[in-house]
């Protein structure tokens, strides 16, 4: 970095007024501003005249240096007399003092600092290359693209003379090499997926520069993807041979052997940083320690040994094992905090969530660590093994301590262990984990009476304890002297000071309010968190009950309250109370959860407890219902005018209002795991119906690609469950909502199949609207499977259907989608007139979402018939409302259209960044289908601008997965693998 020009003298002696007064810049078009207003350079010879002198340091350039300068050796015969115009005419532009004249020459002296861009970033280079040097990558990175973002285009733009052609090339190759630079401790620092497609980009503008192919190397091989790293080296090769009759250069045949070797090193940053992680990015996750940890000297003193040992091992793992609610969490918090000043690498932290019916599955849980450890969400694989592996080459060198909580079993933490040398693991589980090879296994067992003693008197306070020193012992007795039975109770005295030592000791002395027996198992958590049920007020009684019996991670205030059926203040009112007695717990603000077996306990009592029984169906009948009057209204919002909103099954309690569209989607995606938890929780009679709603109203989840998978999974269960319903509406309506959510996960069989039942059904159950959609979403299919007659009668019935319900959004969609049917078919112009008849529709409607569906249809008959500059307006009108609508599907898909396009308008580089890009945003959503049709684009692409090598890998990734699929786009491939194609 140290190569680029230097300009020290402009600096010099300048006042602060002077600093603020003008700036120049010459990374880019030669400009002047006075205060922040452009000043007039004059003609293209005068602002020669002026970059010559901005880029002479501050010395004095003579006139004959200037005339050289500006016209090179065959100057005009009046050149003096133009240099000396020229300098009058800046003079009088500039302040005084700024162009000087000395000496038969001229000079630009006292700019004010950063007045011009090129010594910015000459400092910032330093500073760069300092903080490199002092192994702060991260710095480094973040200062080198700031002095990159200096450039403003081609340097001294429109500039004549061949002084500044001169300049022109050594500041383009310093930027290069600025590039380079950064680019290689984007390397250093694991954002290699992230620059792949900056590099595909770079090589294709600069093919001969083999720094670049080398750093292209490199970043393909650390994605994963070794067979496109050697296939650069092969283009490489064959590209100098034939551009300039030579090899490529030793490192980048060194690069090729390590790759074919599988060189370990190479999945290693090649230099050494003293720090892996910024120290703003060290993970820091441990839970707050009770203030009050009390006792448990041995186990504590036990546990730091182990930990402590953890420096000369492969791995220390100590396993805590109990009943709930002995204090395995608390004390494994306790001993993590103590023993943090030995892992100052960081410290990770999960609930696995063991004990409830959904335990956290191992990848979901690496995927959170691995971006907690600094790696960046495009870099984490899809796999479990592929992260585990990840997680342990990321943890290699480290010195982190991992707390596993509320494990379910060994085979559940196994892929979340380290594994390296002084990283070490403790894990807490209601199960002895004998099957978990190595590990220090810990027996918790209940506190002993002074233990249980110190921890409620710490809470109560001495004052009251002592003066009833009796009663004191008689309440941890009845608490069994578990841990958290102690909290409970002594928390619910302190909070309550007219209650004395003595009323509490009576009350737990009642058999009645609290289990007979206290033993191993569920039914000594049952005990403890007895004593805090029976000491809540009714309605927060009630509130736990109720509560308890939803399903999902947490649950929002506003949906508390419709399980409640009261107003939102009176049910934070009482959520506040049962958090305050442990029984809940605060999410985050307005969001609520249970600790797992306290929702079965919750669940036990209200199946004992609630009165009349059929209170606990009412409330979650209210809840479904806030959740589908709630999700209709984002509906209705997102897509005006649909009337699916209309044709919703009636709701007795509403759901929120929203302001715009953007808080309503926060809510949405925000409740989408409670919703779905919803969803598959109410398939009893009277709520199959609202539920199979739902589930089609928050269509969003699986469109977007957020929750796809999830989605799915719920559609599927929803069907499996009306099958055996006599609700052969909610059968039409779930079979849409399967065949939707396999469409867009690319199986076109089972979703044409699922199509096909629900027109069927939908006939029998006279609901006309799921089989319009049906029709509409068999057409599209047969677009994709190539049945082409097929789609256009599907889709002429779902345009006369969408008609006859008076649906125009729907109307509008099956015309977009037979305007994609046309084009298939050749018939170009009517394609064009189809999408713009429903673009127009949607546009009349105020419908931007599936407006922009509109527009990428059209988009894709304006590309066919040539028409690229409109087609890309069009395209890149659908790309920014699908991105703000947070439509990851949709955006992915449309930066391949473009893509498309791009190739089509012979623009093969930016074919490759958009298809590139593309590629990242549909990564584990849209299907495989999907990802072979942009795998192909992208091949395409890479011919096109040098890289066949890389194109073959692409292309025979596409052709294993349209053969998996049976797909017909495989004969395509297969054509363009042929030898005749290379050719």
């Amino acid at each position: 970095m140290d190569g680029g020009p230097r300009v020290p003298e402009q600096r010099r002696a300048s006042s602060a007024t002077e600093a603020a007064a003008l700036r120049f810049t010459v990374l880019g078009p030669v400009r002047a501003w006075r205060a922040g207003e452009p000043l007039n350079t004059g003609s293209p010879q005068q602002r020669a005249l002026l970059a010559a002198l901005l880029l002479r340091e501050g010395r004095t350039a003579t006139a004959a240096e200037l005339i050289d300068a500006l016209w090179g050796p065959e100057p005009p015969s009046q050149a003096l007399a133009a240099v000396r115009t020229y300098a009058s005419r800046l003079r009088k532009i500039l302040d005084p003092g700024v162009l000087v004249s000395e000496s038969g020459g001229y000079a630009v002296r006292g700019l004010g600092e950063g007045a011009l861009d090129l010594a910015v970033a000459q400092d910032l280079a330093a500073d760069a290359e300092k903080a490199k040097s002092a192994g702060d990558l991260h710095q480094a990175r973040q200062v080198l693209a700031r002095a990159l973002a200096q450039w403003d285009g081609e340097p001294l733009a429109g500039v004549p003379g061949p002084y500044a052609e001169a300049q022109r090339a050594r500041l383009e190759e310093w930027r290069l090499q600025l590039l380079e630079s950064r680019l290689d401790m984007d390397l250093e620092q694991g954002c290699h997926a992230e620059a792949v497609s900056e590099l595909t980009a770079l090589t294709a503008a600069h093919p001969l520069r083999e720094r670049l192919r080398e750093l292209l190397m490199l970043a393909l091989y650390r994605s994963g993807r070794q067979a496109e790293a050697l296939a650069v080296y092969a283009d490489t090769r064959r590209l100098l041979a034939e551009e300039l009759g030579v090899d490529p250069r030793s490192g980048l045949r060194d690069l090729q052997q390590r790759i074919l070797q599988a060189d370990p090193a190479l999945a290693e940053p090649s230099s050494p940083a003293p720090d892996p992680l910024p120290a703003s990015v060290r993970p820091a996750q441990l839970p707050a320690t009770v203030p009050d940890f009390t006792g448990r000297s041995a186990f504590v003193t036990e546990l730091s040994e182990v930990l402590a040992s953890a420096e000369g091992r492969v791995m220390a793992v100590s396993a805590l094992a109990g009943i709930g609610g002995v204090g395995k969490t608390t004390l494994a918090v306790h001993v993590a905090h103590q023993a943090r000043s030995g892992f100052p690498d960081g410290q990770l932290y999960v609930d696995l969530q063991g004990a409830g019916p959904r335990a956290a599955e191992p990848e979901t849980v690496l995927g959170s660590f691995l971006r907690a450890l600094g790696t960046p969400d495009s870099s984490v694989p899809d796999s479990l093994d592929d992260r585990a592996a990840l997680y342990r080459s990321v943890l290699d060198g480290r010195r982190v301590l991992v707390l596993l909580d509320n494990a379910r079993d060994a085979a559940q933490i196994r892929p979340l262990l380290p594994g390296t040398e002084g990283c070490a693991a403790l894990v807490t589980s209601r199960v002895r984990m004998v099957d978990l090879a190595g590990a220090h296994l810990v027996d918790l067992d209940v506190m002993s009476p002074d233990e249980a003693l110190q921890l409620f008197t710490k809470i109560v306070g001495a004052e009251r304890v002592a003066a009833e020193r009796e009663a004191a012992l008689d309440v941890v007795a009845a608490c069994g002297f578990l841990p958290l039975a102690i909290r409970i109770a002594a928390s619910r005295l302190a909070a309550r000071r007219t209650w004395t030592v003595s009323v509490l000791a009576a009350k737990l002395a009642d058999e009645r309010r609290r289990l007979d027996e206290l033993q191993a198992g569920d039914l000594a958590v049952k005990a403890t968190f007895e004593l805090g049920y029976g000491q809540l007020e009714p309605a927060q009684a009630r509130a736990f009950r109720l509560l308890g019996l939803a399903d999902g991670p947490d649950i929002s205030l506003a949906a508390a309250a419709a399980v409640l059926g009261l107003p939102a203040e009176a049910t934070e009112d009482l959520l506040e109370a049962l958090v305050d007695t442990s029984l809940l717990e605060s999410a985050a603000p307005g969001r609520y959860r249970f600790h797992d077996l306290v929702r079965l306990y919750a669940r036990a009592c209200a199946e004992r407890d609630e009165q009349p029984p059929g209170e606990r169906e009412a409330a979650m009948s209210r809840l479904l219902d806030f959740y589908l009057a709630t999700a209709a209204a984002f509906y209705a919002i997102d897509r005006p005018g649909d009337r699916l909103v209309d044709h919703l099954e009636a709701t007795g309690y509403p759901g929120l209002a929203f302001r715009d569209r953007h808080e309503a989607q926060d809510w949405f995606y925000a409740e989408a795991m409670p919703v779905l938890a919803c969803v598959r929780q109410s398939t009893a009679p009277g709520l199959l119906g609202r539920a199979v709603d739902l589930l089609w109203a928050a269509v969003d989840l699986a469109e977007s690609g957020a929750n796809s998978r999830e989605y799915e999974t719920t559609a599927v269960f929803v069907r499996d469950a009306v099958r055996t319903s006599a609700d052969v509406r909610a059968q039409a309506r779930a079979h849409v909502v399967l065949a939707n959510a396999y469409h867009l996960i690319g199986r076109f069989g089972p979703a044409n199949e699922q199509a096909t039942e629900a027109v069927r059904l939908a006939d029998v159950a006279g609901d006309p609207l799921p089989g319009c959609w049906a029709s509409n979403m068999l057409g599209i299919i047969a677009l994709y499977q190539n049945r082409l007659e097929d789609g256009e009668a599907h889709l002429t019935r779902a345009i006369d259907s969408f008609r006859a319900c008076g649906d125009g959004p729907g109307e509008a969609s099956a015309l977009c989608n037979l305007s994609r049917i046309h084009l298939a078919m050749g018939r170009t112009a009517s394609a064009v007139s189809l999408a713009q008849q429903g673009t127009g529709m949607y546009d009349a409607m105020g419908h931007a979402l599936k407006g922009a569906n509109g527009r990428y249809a059209l988009g894709l008959a304006l590309t066919q018939g040539g028409q690229y500059d409109q087609a890309a307006e069009r395209l890149q009108e659908a790309l920014e409302v699908f991105r703000d609508s947070r439509m990851r599907l949709w955006e992915g898909m449309s930066l391949f259209r473009l893509a498309e396009l791009d190739l089509a308008a012979e623009r093969p580089a930016q074919a490759a960044t958009n298809a590139e890009s593309a590629l990242t945003l549909l990564r584990g959503i849209g299907g495989d289908w999907r990802r072979g049709n942009v795998l192909t684009v992208l091949g395409r692409a890479l011919t096109l601008i040098g890289h066949p090598g890389r194109a073959q890998v692409c292309w025979r990734e596409a052709l294993a997965i349209f053969e998996g699929l049976g797909a017909t786009e495989a004969d395509e491939v297969k054509a363009l693998l042929s030898p005749s194609a290379v050719a």
